[in-house]
């Protein structure tokens, strides 16, 4: 699943989660969200063991936000999803002279890239759960 499906599925999921008044199984977000069971089961326990939903067992446990949706940014969600950068740029370094100029450029990208990074970083970190409710509740 690339980043941005679970970033996506995994919103969706914390959305229906921060509109419910009860607990919701897995199959319940599944049935009322499209995402893929097997998949959002392996998201959930992301998100679980990241501290932004919890799990309780039981006839009446389920899934449900750890946090109000105020308290929860993108930029945590996506940290707790995914082991890597939101704009990752793999380059290689030679240090043979012959490349010098490679290695300039490759030099630039990857500074260029970084502040990029941060940037978006930055970004998620300004976006609340609660906004992505709002905009949704808004949309006509």
């Amino acid at each position: 699943m690339s980043a941005s499906t679970k970033l996506s599925n995994s919103v969706k999921a914390l959305c229906f989660l921060a509109n419910s008044n009860k607990p919701c199984n897995s199959n319940e977000i599944s049935e009322n969200t499209g995402i893929n069971a097997s998949k959002l089961r392996k998201l959930l326990s992301l998100l679980c063991k990241n501290l932004i939903v919890e799990s309780n067992k039981g006839a009446t446990g389920g899934f449900t936000l750890k946090k109000s949706s105020d308290q929860i940014h993108l930029q945590e969600i996506y940290c707790a999803i995914e082991d890597r950068k939101a704009f990752d740029l793999h380059s290689s370094s030679d240090n043979n002279l012959s490349n010098i100029f490679d290695n300039k450029v490759n030099s630039y990208f990857l500074d260029l890239f970084n502040n990029i990074q941060i940037d978006i970083e930055n970004k998620m970190r300004e976006i609340k759960l609660s906004d992505i409710i709002n905009f949704i509740k808004n949309k006509k």
